[in-house]
């Protein structure tokens, strides 16, 4: 299996630390409001991402952090006069709710909270006190970059170039892109106690951490000093990911940090990055009330999750369409009558043995989704061209075609309703195949009478690219 690594900007054989165990963390939530699609598509990236993985025989443990300190937390209680904390909580229910409606949930083994680190960042922080990383500046913690020579490596950018990005600027500070591992409290903001020292003096500092600190000291705690994945949307790489990088291996010294840090392409609308500073965001609620949770699904996973998505209705309407061909064709082939044993159960199990081959190979180099979802394609459309051109097929064989179907399909997290089982009788499959070749033929008027009798029977078709999908009204 190869990987892209954004480290070292190159496709790597991936190989865990401890063979078949892998730990994987993908940076979460931060819960001062509702998900929007441009967080789906991350989420829904990495949930592909740790399906392929687990039905590659790894065993993974699979960690999503919930933010739930930041200054974007504090911010949204001020406005709305409530209690931070209890605004962050409101919103993480909301959000793990969104997870659930998505099909993400439930493959995340555990959502730790920031705060409930506060420990662990402290010792962290203590750490690079001890190792001259980190200096105290009025109450404030700050790492100092200078220190730390590869702090630019994941980015590639110049340190000349730093400050023209997310800077925390204070009088004082060392360089002005040095950034806080710990804050001073402020009046009305939530607020812990840590013990550090300094130069052998012992001191309470009374605060909150920075955002980047609250990660590495969750993954310490949980993977111990350097695991095997680090996921997230690009436009973490900086500050977000360098940061973390930068006080892991110097509090830590393991290098490197993370094995393999994989990062998913954004999400546009027309052209610009969907995000809430910009008001153009399209909620993950807002979203699942117009379209169904495998459609969302089918449209990120029909790009490679490393690059951007653009979005618009006729985006999410191809990818239903796509959908719909795929559960079509695959409701043909259901419906085929079933015998002990069919005359041509070694040419369909071909079928199966090559879409399991090309599959696998498009998810083993670098998760490559939309030419797997092309090969599942491909293989149904065969399976209902077999369907149309026999009366039968082998009980067994039709069992290990469905099945096979219906797990590869699963890494996606698409056709996993039971629709295709609705029987499809002969003379709707006659039907819907007729006009097919008359369509072929640039016989469109014939070709509509039996859209129209097809209709007038309850069964919808629309052409895609792919094919004909239908669906009943």
């Amino acid at each position: 299996m190869m990987v892209y690594n954004t480290l070292t900007r190159r496709s790597e054989e991936f190989k865990p630390a401890h063979g078949k165990k892998v730990s994987m963390f993908v940076c979460g939530s931060t819960v001062y409001d509702d998900a929007h699609l441009g967080h789906a598509k991350t989420f829904i990236n990495f949930d592909v991402i740790v399906r392929w993985l687990r039905h590659a025989g790894y065993q993974v443990r699979y960690i999503q952090n919930i933010t739930d300190i930041d200054d974007k937390i504090i911010k949204r209680a001020n406005e709305r006069k409530e209690d931070p904390i209890e605004l962050a909580r409101k919103y993480e229910a909301r959000v793990l709710e969104d997870l659930d409606r998505l099909g993400v949930r439930k493959n995340v083994d555990e959502f730790p909270r920031s705060h409930d680190y506060i420990d662990a960042i402290a010792e962290q922080i203590q750490l690079l006190l001890d190792k001259g990383y980190a200096y105290l500046l009025d109450g404030d913690v700050y790492y100092d970059v200078s220190k730390f020579a590869d702090y630019t490596r994941l980015s590639g950018m110049k340190l000349d170039e730093l400050e023209k990005h997310r800077m925390e600027p204070k009088e004082g500070k060392v360089q002005q892109y040095d950034f806080a591992l710990w804050k001073a409290a402020k009046e009305g903001e939530p607020r812990w106690e840590i013990k550090v020292k300094q130069k052998g003096k012992a001191m309470v500092l009374a605060g909150r951490p920075g955002w980047h600190i609250e990660d590495t000291a969750i993954t310490y705690k949980m993977f111990g000093p350097q695991y095997d994945l680090h996921g997230g949307a690009n436009e973490l790489i900086f500050p977000h990911h360098t940061n973390e990088i930068a006080q892991a291996e110097a509090a830590f010294g393991m290098k490197p940090f993370v094995r393999y840090w994989l990062h998913s392409g954004v999400f546009n609308v027309k052209g610009q990055k969907m995000s809430k500073s910009l008001k153009n965001f399209i909620t993950i609620r807002e979203a699942l009330e117009k379209h169904d949770a495998e459609s969302v699904r089918m449209m990120f996973c029909s790009t490679h999750y490393r690059k951007e998505v653009d979005y618009s209705e006729e985006t999410i309407a191809e990818a239903e369409k796509r959908l719909g061909y795929l559960y079509g064709a695959l409701g043909v082939f259901y419906s085929m009558k079933s015998l002990p044993k069919g005359a041509n159960d070694q040419e369909m199990g071909g079928i199966i043995a090559a879409l399991e081959k090309s599959f696998t190979e498009a998810m083993d180099d670098d998760f490559n989704t939309p030419l797997a979802l092309t090969n599942l394609a491909i293989a149904l459309n065969k399976l209902r061209a077999f369907a149309s051109a026999n009366e039968s097929v082998g009980e067994a064989a039709k069992k290990k075609a469905v099945d096979k179907v219906i797990e590869l399909s699963g890494v996606f997290g698409v056709l996993e309703k039971d629709t295709y089982k609705e029987p499809v009788s002969k003379d709707v499959i006659r039907l819907i195949d007729q006009r097919e070749a008359l369509r072929k033929q640039k016989k469109f008027k014939e070709a509509d009478v039996i859209r129209d009798e097809l209709k007038a029977k309850g069964v919808v078709l629309e052409d895609t690219k792919y094919g004909v999908s239908w669906h009943r009204e």
